[in-house]
């Protein structure tokens, strides 16, 4: 792996203008679940599968079951930030990175120091009333039990994602926009299997385009540069 992070370096050196995309192989060595790992959240038992229960018509179907797993497994509010994050919140500081696009929906990256954060997901540390829009946190929402309801009575629905829901299109743009503007393309702890989001990397159009994970991906074939390694390790041992 020597010559690949020896370039990996070099690029960062060169470039003014870099666009980091994530994935939940970011926050793994935070010791969050990937939900799509052989130890996964998708490889656990539970009443129902993952997928329908992260889904906008059981939400809607199921409240009770849905937040009894959305307590139990999404939300990890003592989870910390990794060398990955850091590294890049520090790339940032100096100027050299201008956005992080994430699939992940923990927050790590704020808590790290990024501010030019893209959730394309959404995130758990924001959720809303129904009814009347009044906003409450993640740990409002782990310490109640049942269905959480706002002081209107309206239900509360945290802003991520679900299947069946659309991505945010102002969310979406933006991250079309900083990777069309990128001259270097860092894609991290994402197989690059679930769309729209890994329809991204096409509006990529530069020559640096980096894919760092543990495993193949589905546009190794397309990468400038693969480096198959810990996304932690791999920026811990050139920013070090």
């Amino acid at each position: 792996m020597g010559a690949e992070l020896e370039q990996f370096r070099k690029w960062i050196d060169e470039s003014n203008n870099i666009v980091f995309f994530g994935g939940a192989g970011v926050s793994t060595e935070s010791n969050i679940p990937d939900f799509r790992s052989v130890d996964g959240l998708y490889n656990q038992e539970y009443e129902y599968p993952p997928e329908q229960i992260l889904s906008h018509s059981f939400f809607i179907r199921n409240p009770q079951e849905f937040y009894r797993f959305y307590r139990n497994k999404m939300l990890f509010l003592d989870a910390r930030p990794n060398k990955a994050h850091c590294a890049l919140a520090d790339l940032e500081h100096k100027g050299k990175l201008k956005a992080v696009i994430t699939q992940n929906i923990d927050g790590l990256h704020q808590k790290a120091g990024s501010e030019k954060v893209f959730e394309l997901h959404g995130s758990v540390h924001r959720n809303y009333c129904e009814h009347c829009g009044k906003f409450y946190t993640a740990e409002h929402i782990l310490h109640t039990e049942g269905i959480p309801h706002c002081a209107c009575g309206g239900r509360i629905k945290p802003d991520v994602v679900l299947y069946e829901e659309s991505l945010d299109n102002d969310t979406l743009s933006k991250a079309v926009y900083y990777i069309s503007q990128a001259d270097m393309l860092i894609v991290g702890g994402t197989s690059l299997t679930v769309y729209p989001a890994a329809g991204l990397v096409d509006y990529y159009h530069g020559e640096k385009l980096v894919l760092i994970n543990k495993s193949v991906t589905a546009l190794d074939n397309k990468a400038d540069l693969v480096i198959n390694n810990s996304i932690g390790k791999v920026f811990e041992s050139i920013l070090s």
